[in-house]
Parts: C-alpha cells; structure tokens; sequence
C-alpha cells in the first residue's frame, strides 16, 4: 500500500481506501462485510470511509465492530452529515443542532471517541455557511474530528468556507467528489480551486460503480446478483451507465488493462490516482477477493501513452447536468 497526504494536511491516508455506502447493513450480511474490512486491513488500508445516512445509520454500526479491536491511532476513520437520519424537521441539513447531535451519534455507533475527518455530505442551501463552520469548528477544538472536508462542492463554495475555516483556524483538507474516467466534471474547476487552497480530493465511484470493471456487456441484461440488479444496491444510479454505446467503449479499453498488467478493476482505480491532486480512492466489496484485487492499483504508474489511449475511447462526463436532482437514495 502506498500512502498520501490528505491535500496540504500533515495526515497520511491510504491511496486505496475502503467505503461502505451501499454494502454494509444493507446489501452484505454483517459477517460478510467484516470479512471485507480485515480484506482491507490485510491489505494494509488503513482509511475508512462511511457516512450517518448509509443504510439508514446501520452502516456506521457495522464498520464500528468490524474495526473494534484495532489500533485506533493505526486507522483514519472518516464520516458525514447532512442528509435525514429521522423523522423529525431538525434531522437534516447542516443546521449547529444536526451537526452536534450526528457527530455524538456517529462517533457511539462506530465506537470511537473522535473521527479523524468530519465532513459536510452536500451544501446546506438553507443554513448560513457561517453558522455550518462555527458548528465544525467547535467539533474541532472539542476533539471530537481532527480534520473537516466537504462532499460534492461546487469550487465557489470550497472557497467561501475555506476562508471561514482559516478565520476560525480550523483545517477544511478535503473534498469528496465522484471521479472516474467516465465522470470528470471535478477537473474543471474544483481541483484547480482544491489544487490552490490545499484540499485533496478523495474519490468516490472510481469504476463507475462496478461498470468500468467490465462485467456488463453490451447487448447482455446485467449479471445476477450484480449491482445493476439491486435496488438496495444503487440500481437507478448506476442506470446513467448502462447504455449499449458506454459499455461498449468500456470493452474496447481491455487490451489497454491486458497492456498494462491490471485488471479492468485495477486500471480504472489506478487511472484516478494518476491525478496529484487525488489524496485516496474509495473502493467497496461485497467479497474480500474484490478487495484483495482492487488494491493492486496502489502505486501503480500509468504512462503518457496509455493514458491518451484511454482518452481516445472514452467519453467522459465533464459537465454537471443541472436538470437532474440528488437525493439520498441515490448519491453517496
């Protein structure tokens, strides 16, 4: 395993880092899950990712006693808020009363006294940034999180909490965007701002949720069992990829993973980390062997020439589309 700084932070997370959005508490059994996190430990992952909604709080509980045992100094423990955990009007958002009230749930399910990152899972349109980072800030100096990062922030929003961070002299290090070779929309102007304000970008969805591993076939119903056939599983989010004319382009980049020694898995991991201003890819697995694979991309160089051919073939996203809405259900 091979290691980065999270952006201009003094802490080192794994290139490779395992997440639990739509396996643990909701598509694995619990053993299953635990059985791919000593996978990831295994394989010298040492960075966790998980938020309060995923599976419905459930999530957190099950990395808390997968990880239970562990040298807490030897792990970064990351999660999120903003998005409902409840019932009630206050159980959402980036409101001072959420935030206080998610970080105390967070940290008794995955039975921890702080995470190492807290970070903010959308941009609260309906709360003040003002009163989002006072709330950040005094987690911070309760020791409650050592560092925040946002998810999924527009570049112009990076900026204006990045000042209220430095004002407030706490460290906003990271970003968490959706990356892949088919989704590209970050390299315009979030890593450019994140490049120059020293935040690090950490992945989500580096093979397009499992659609860049090759495993859906053009002109094939998707595989039983597979992802595309869960609606626990992030069925309609993985719907944007399965066209006949996407997965046929993703066919066509196998010879180049055969060039390169890697699996189709590997390529599209290691293709993400080819960006510096990448701190970790987050993988997922519902079966350690897919963990043990996808960690080979640690360390991997890939050349100028491969990397071309790879564009060539592919037709990346690289603009948002403003007509289509999130929702929890959905996103990460």
């Amino acid at each position: 395993m091979e290691f980065r700084h999270l952006g201009r932070s003094g802490m080192l997370v794994s290139e490779i880092s395992y997440g639990n959005w739509i396996t643990h508490g909701s598509q694995v059994e619990e053993d299953a899950a635990a059985s791919c996190v000593r996978a990831a430990l295994d394989s010298g992952i040492t960075t966790f990712d998980t938020a309060d909604v995923y599976a419905g709080t459930r999530a957190e509980e099950v990395l808390g006693r997968a990880l239970k045992g562990e040298r807490r100094a030897g792990l970064e423990i990351f999660t999120k808020v903003f998005w409902p955990t409840g019932p009630g009007r206050n159980d959402r958002g980036l409101s001072r009363k959420h935030i206080m009230e998610s970080i105390d749930g967070s940290l008794r399910r995955l039975q921890t006294d702080y995470v190492d990152l807290y970070q903010a899972h959308r941009y609260d349109y309906s709360t003040p940034l003002e009163e989002t980072m006072v709330a950040f800030a005094d987690i911070v100096h309760s020791g409650k999180a050592h560092y925040i990062g946002v998810s999924e922030w527009k570049a112009s929003e990076i900026r204006a909490a990045h000042t209220l961070a430095k004002e407030l002299r706490i460290p906003l290090v990271s970003n968490q965007p959706q990356y892949s070779m088919l989704w590209r929309v970050i390299e315009t102007e979030v890593v450019p701002t994140c490049e120059e304000l020293g935040l690090g970008q950490i992945v989500w969805s580096p093979m397009a949720q499992g659609v860049l591993s090759g495993k859906y076939l053009p002109g094939q119903p998707p595989p039983a069992g597979s992802r595309a056939t869960d609606e626990k599983s992030g069925a309609n989010f993985i719907s944007r990829w399965l066209d006949d004319q996407v997965l046929t382009r993703v066919q066509q980049l196998r010879p180049l993973a055969d060039q390169a020694g890697l699996s189709m898995a590997q390529l599209a991991v290691a293709w993400v980390l080819q960006n510096p201003n990448v701190s970790s890819a987050i993988i997922g697995a519902s079966r350690p062997e897919q963990v043990h694979d996808n960690v080979k991309a640690a360390g991997v160089k890939l050349d100028t020439d491969l990397l071309k051919a790879i564009d060539e073939i592919v037709e990346p996203v690289t603009e948002r589309d403003p007509a289509k809405t999130e929702s929890p259900a959905n996103r990460p």
